[in-house]
């Protein structure tokens, strides 16, 4: 184990942390917004809303996220009419098919989450909003959201640990994020074992974080009394 070699290499690979931070927040913060409208979608009882967001949630979490990453970078290019479209300067930098796909593949899984959060508020603090006076919007607002928020948070915590761990893929559309720098320094000193310990041991550390936040943040709202 070349120990030396590990030093110096992890003051290389945590250059790449605020790339992997800024690309998992902008993504997760898309995503929960996606999910919303796709978990409304979803329960709205309109066929001509929630089949479509029923296909699109199969259609993401059928398949693998490689993939998607793959026909978002190389795939859509091969469309003419959108390299001529107004979508095209952002289709073609990695930087923004990184965030695109990690949105919509957050998206679909938060989604579920979040449609099983709004299913399980218990029908009778809707009630008491509604003899309250308070409109649909507004009890969806200040009641229904508040609760699946609490409710859904264990199971979002292990999206974002999820998210961590999966802009991992984005290395191979060339982003130099923790995992792409431990990629570079591989090639050039054949030590994968060492390299990829380096990286696997920031990407933990990362995810502490994470969990330490969420159960701040359940003890906080009060989760296990819901």
């Amino acid at each position: 184990m070349r120990f030396e070699l590990m030093y110096e290499s992890f003051f290389k690979i945590i250059q790449g942390i605020p790339l992997t931070l800024q690309v998992v927040i902008i993504a997760t913060i898309l995503g929960f917004i996606l999910a919303i409208l796709v978990a409304l979608m979803r329960i709205s009882g309109r066929g001509i809303l929630s089949i479509p967001a029923y296909y699109f949630v199969y259609l993401i979490r059928g398949t693998p996220l490689l993939l998607q990453l793959y026909f978002v970078y190389y795939g859509l290019g091969q469309f003419s009419f959108i390299r001529e479209s107004f979508l095209w300067p952002i289709l073609r930098e990695p930087y923004w098919c990184g965030i695109i796909t990690l949105t919509i593949s957050t998206g679909a899984y938060s989604s579920e989450i979040i449609r099983g959060g709004i299913m399980s508020v218990s029908k009778g603090y809707l009630e008491a909003s509604n003899a309250l006076g308070m409109s649909k919007f507004m009890t969806f607002m200040k009641v229904t959201l508040p609760i699946t928020f609490r409710q859904a948070l264990p199971a979002y915590g292990n999206e974002l640990i999820l998210m961590v761990k999966a802009s991992s893929l984005i290395s191979i559309i060339t982003l130099m994020e923790i995992t792409g720098i431990a990629r570079t320094i591989i090639s050039k000193t054949y030590a994968p074992v060492e390299i990829f310990l380096v990286a696997g041991s920031i990407y933990l550390f990362i995810n502490f974080l994470i969990v330490m936040s969420v159960n701040f943040a359940e003890n906080r709202l009060g989760v296990k009394n819901i």
